[in-house]
């Protein structure tokens, strides 16, 4: 077997953490199409199925596990490689893990993390996986649950609330929109599907594209609190979503706390989010 491509493995990595061709389309910029090609082509190379292909997505056979545990450590030295480059030129790059939601806050509130004055690159990994930290695959990654891991350091943040909302003034019909199911990764997708199954109008493959719906007036969304409650175009459509409601910490690995830019950033992150804590548990509304 001839030698495999770092690109190819990296493929395989990110298919196996998204569960599928599609969150691995938006991760990585190409098609389902060429990503599943890709595959199939190290699947033939290698001589081994690495998965369980079917309507919900892929799921890892037991030798895909065994070459995802074996690329992990592979992985981590390739970014610190990576990150070694970056800095002999000057710049330092920081990995932060988060959700779509808090992706888009982020993205809105950017210049609270980095100045012009900062050697830091920022490399933002925006989507509804966990984020993934034991093996430095990003420094620093919010988590809807604490931390189990041994080697991961977290601190409480907020906690986060959900409710339903629809277009300021639009009109009171029981019309629900939700992210297709086989997506709904989350509580907050997995409702609509649960509870107004029957009144879904429209589905869509990623949960950002929620909010463009409802700004529409296409129907209803559930939507974290900190979103719809800062949408001027939004407003709720019911009560607070108790059931949803959970806790954020803010983690790291243990051996990179101590290094300066980025404790810098995550110390920055969690003075950001915590200034916004009435906002992310819904006490704060238009």
């Amino acid at each position: 077997m001839k030698d495999i491509d770092w690109d190819a493995y990296q493929i395989f990595l990110t298919v196996a953490r998204h569960g599928g061709l599609t969150g691995a389309a938006q991760v990585t910029g190409l098609s389902a199409a060429t990503i599943g090609r890709r595959i199939l082509q190290l699947e033939e190379r290698i001589g081994l199925s690495l998965f369980h292909r079917s309507q919900t997505g892929y799921a890892l056979t037991a030798e895909g596990q065994t070459l995802f545990d074996e690329l992990l450590p592979m992985e981590g030295v390739a970014r610190r490689v990576e990150q070694w480059r970056n800095e002999s030129r000057g710049a330092v790059t920081i990995r932060i893990a988060l959700g779509s939601w808090v992706g888009l806050f982020v993205a809105e509130n950017i210049r609270a993390l980095v100045t012009e004055r900062d050697q830091i690159r920022l490399d933002l990994s925006i989507g509804e996986q966990r984020s993934q930290l034991t093996h430095r695959e990003n420094h620093i990654g919010l988590r809807a649950h604490e931390p189990d891991e041994p080697n991961l350091a977290a601190r409480f943040i907020s906690e986060v609330a959900y409710a339903p909302y629809r277009r300021r003034n639009g009109a009171d019909f029981d019309r629900w929109i939700a992210v297709d199911e086989a997506e709904a990764h989350s509580a907050y997708l997995q409702w609509p599907h649960r509870q107004k199954s029957s009144a879904i109008v429209a589905t869509v493959n990623r949960p950002r594209s929620l909010l463009d719906l409802v700004r529409a007036g296409a129907g209803i969304a559930v939507l974290p609190c900190f979103i719809g409650d800062h949408d001027s175009q939004l407003e709720r459509a019911g009560e607070e979503i108790v059931a949803l409601r959970h806790r954020q910490w803010l983690a790291t690995h243990n051996d990179d706390r101590s290094r300066r830019e980025i404790r810098l950033v995550a110390d920055r992150l969690g003075r950001l989010l915590k200034a916004h804590a009435d906002l992310f548990g819904g006490r704060r509304t238009k």
